[in-house]
C-alpha cells in the first residue's frame, strides 16, 4: 500500500480544472466507498488493503475528506474513500472528477443501524449515475452482519433489496446493475465481497477462468483460487461454486507461507545453486482428514492455491508441479498482451 493523499472539496475543483484544461486523468481503474458516517467503509478499507486486525478498526476516527489511497499490485488500481457527511452535489464538487472514469462504486449499508436514511441516499446516487455514467457497477455491502441472527440478517437484506429495486423500477430502471452481499470485517465475507468487485475491472477474467478450469480438471483439484497475496483478495477461480470453508482454509495457507517465509528465508551471498531453479515459492500440506493445499507462486504479486482430496492426483506432486509452470507461462502471457494493448491504446 503507497501512496495515500486527501483532497479538500475546494481541491476536488481544481483537480476538475486541471481535467477542464487538458491534463490527462489517472487511468488507473477506480473504486469509490461510499456511505453514511460510521457505516463502516474506512474500516473495511483498513482491513482488506492495509491489513488491519479487525479489533484496532474501533478506534479510526471518522472520515472527514476524501481519502485516496493507490494500490500497487498485479493491477493498479485506486480506491476513494468518501465521507458521508459530505454531498456530491454541492457546486464545490465537479461530478465528472468524482465519477468519471468509476469502474464501481461500493455503497456501505449499516445493517445494525436504522439504513432508511442510507438507502434513500444510494437510490439518489443510483439514478445519478444511471443517467450520466450507466457503465459504473453499484455493489452495496450490507455491513456489521457479524451481530445480527440469521433470521434478522436474511429479513434485512431482503428489504434492503426491496426497497432499492422498489424505487429504481418506479424510476424506470429495471435492470440496474446492483449487486448485493453481506459483509462483516469479522471473517472472510468482505474479502469474498471485494474479490467480486475487482473481478468486474479485470478485462481478461474469462480468459483466466478458462484457463484455472483447464488446470483444475487436468489435475483433479477440487478448488483453485489465484489470490492476490498481499490483500488476499482472489481476482479469478474457477467456475465451481466458492466454498467459504475452502476459501478460508487457502487464504489461512497465504498467512502461514508469508509468516514463514518472513523469518526463515534470507540471501546467502555464499550459496551456490546447483542447476536451474526455479524462482517462485512452492509448498504444499496435507491436512488431518488428508486434504492437501498446494501452492504455486506466479509472481511477485499472485500466487496461486488449490485444494486437493482426490487420492490419485494428490499421488502425481510432479505432475501437478509442471501443469501449474504451464499455467503460469500462460498467464504471464495474458498479462503481457494486456499491457501491450493498454500500451496500444494509450499511444492512439
Amino acid at each position: 500500500m503507497e501512496g495515500s493523499s486527501q483532497l479538500l472539496p475546494e481541491q476536488a475543483q481544481a483537480k476538475a480544472g486541471q481535467l477542464a484544461t487538458g491534463n490527462p486523468p489517472d487511468t488507473k481503474p477506480r473504486l469509490m466507498l461510499m456511505g453514511l458516517r460510521r457505516s463502516g467503509k474506512s474500516s473495511i478499507a483498513s482491513v482488506v488493503f492495509h491489513k488491519m486486525p479487525p479489533n484496532e478498526t474501533l478506534f479510526l476516527e471518522s472520515t472527514t475528506r476524501i481519502q485516496k489511497d493507490s494500490i500497487h499490485s498485479f493491477m493498479d488500481f485506486q480506491v476513494w474513500d468518501f465521507p458521508g457527511q459530505l454531498e456530491y452535489t454541492e457546486p464545490s464538487f465537479d461530478l465528472e472528477n468524482i465519477f468519471g472514469g468509476l469502474g464501481a462504486l461500493v455503497w456501505v449499508i449499516d445493517a445494525q443501524d436504522d439504513y432508511l436514511d442510507s438507502v434513500s441516499r444510494l437510490n439518489r446516487t443510483i439514478l445519478c449515475l444511471q443517467q450520466l455514467y450507466p457503465a459504473v457497477n453499484i455493489e452495496v455491502f450490507i455491513h456489521k452482519v457479524d451481530g445480527l441472527s440469521d433470521e434478522y440478517r436474511t429479513d434485512t437484506f431482503q428489504d434492503i433489496v426491496q426497497l432499492i429495486s422498489d424505487e429504481l423500477s418506479d424510476a424506470g430502471y429495471e435492470n440496474a446493475p446492483v449487486h448485493y452481499y453481506l459483509t462483516s470485517i469479522y471473517d472472510y465475507s468482505v474479502f469474498e465481497a471485494f474479490s467480486k468487485v475487482i473481478q468486474k475491472l479485470i478485462p481478461n477474467l474469462s480468459t483466466m477462468e478458462n484457463l484455472i478450469n483447464t488446470l483444475a480438471n487436468n489435475c483433479g483439484f477440487e478448488k483453485t483460487y489465484l489470490f492476490d497475496v498481499l490483500s488476499k483478495i482472489y481476482i479469478a477461480s474457477d467456475t465451481r461454486p466458492v466454498d467459504m470453508s475452502c476459501y478460508e482454509m487457502c487464504s489461512d495457507y497465504i498467512d502461514v507461507i508469508v509468516d514463514v517465509s518472513e523469518l526463515y528465508s534470507y540471501d546467502n551471498p555464499g550459496r551456490k545453486s546447483k542447476g536451474e531453479q526455479n524462482q517462485e515459492a512452492e509448498s504444499h500440506v496435507v491436512l488431518h482428514d488428508e486434504t492437501m493445499i498446494h501452492l504455486m507462486e506466479m509472481n511477485k504479486y499472485l500466487c496461486l492455491v488449490s485444494v486437493i482430496r482426490n487420492p490419485e492426483s494428490k499421488s502425481k506432486k510432479g505432475l501437478i508441479d509442471m501443469n501449474c509452470r504451464t499455467f503460469q507461462e500462460a498467464l504471464n502471457d495474458v498479462f503481457s498482451r494486456s499491457w501491450e494493448q493498454g500500451q496500444g491504446q494509450e499511444q492512439v
